[in-house]
């Protein structure tokens, strides 16, 4: 079966699958791909790995029009996601209001399971907000750090800490299971990511591509896109 490449941050991994179906029956096309950190994502289209659409952040996307690998005039938003904290289902959630609240609950934990602090959206914003909080050293060597969220999220679930807690974006918590969406950062340390996609200058299949993309953004979708986890 033909298949539309995609290249995605992590964020939008739940969506794409759960649009696979509805796209083969409207187009004869599977969908294929890989997701994982934003700017991993980025440095392999720019590498030249074959993609006919991609999932990035806004800025990420204009940069990458910038550069002639997206097409500017299709590139659409998909929604916003923020980045919160996960537990394992079967362990009481947290609540965190303040910084004081969260910098308690990271430090009672005996591991925390984050995707890559230097490519990831979620996992820069981790490292960032540690620093903030002053205990950047202090939890250092119970950072659990994977590739992607995905990954990250996955591995929280089999985990067999005591007191595991998980930091990355609310789309790859929802779409895992085993584990649970346990709230929102606090205000002064929350990061929304607006996600957007774009059909690539080389893409081989630029008319289902777009189609795919319209699937994804279409306002008869909202619904599903915030089940997801997407706002807006």
């Amino acid at each position: 079966m033909t298949t539309v490449n995609v290249l995605s941050g992590g964020a939008a991994q739940g969506l794409v699958r759960s649009l696979s179906e509805p796209f083969k029956a409207l187009t004869g096309f599977g969908v294929d791909g890989e997701f994982g950190a934003v700017g991993m994502m980025a440095d392999k289209l720019r590498a030249g790995t074959a993609a006919d659409l991609v999932i990035l952040t806004q800025a990420l996307l204009a940069k990458l029009a910038e550069e002639k690998l997206v097409i500017l005039s299709s590139i659409t938003d998909v929604g916003r996601v923020e980045t919160a904290l996960a537990v394992r289902s079967r362990d009481p959630k947290v609540s965190v209001k303040t910084e004081a609240d969260l910098r308690e609950v990271l430090r009672s934990a005996d591991a925390i399971f984050v995707p890559d602090t230097k490519a990831s959206t979620a996992g820069q914003h981790v490292a960032k907000v540690l620093d903030q909080l002053g205990i950047a050293y202090e939890v250092a060597s119970r950072l659990k750090i994977f590739p992607n969220g995905a990954t990250a999220m996955r591995e929280l679930a089999a985990s067999a800490a005591t007191r595991p807690i998980g930091c990355t974006q609310a789309t790859e918590i929802i779409a895992t299971e085993g584990i649970a969406l346990s709230g929102a950062l606090p205000p002064s340390c929350e990061l929304v990511t607006m996600y957007t996609a774009g059909v690539t200058t080389r893409a081989a299949h630029p008319q289902e591509a777009a189609t795919l993309i319209a699937l994804l953004t279409g306002a008869d979708r909202k619904e599903l896109r915030q089940r997801m986890g997407f706002a807006g």
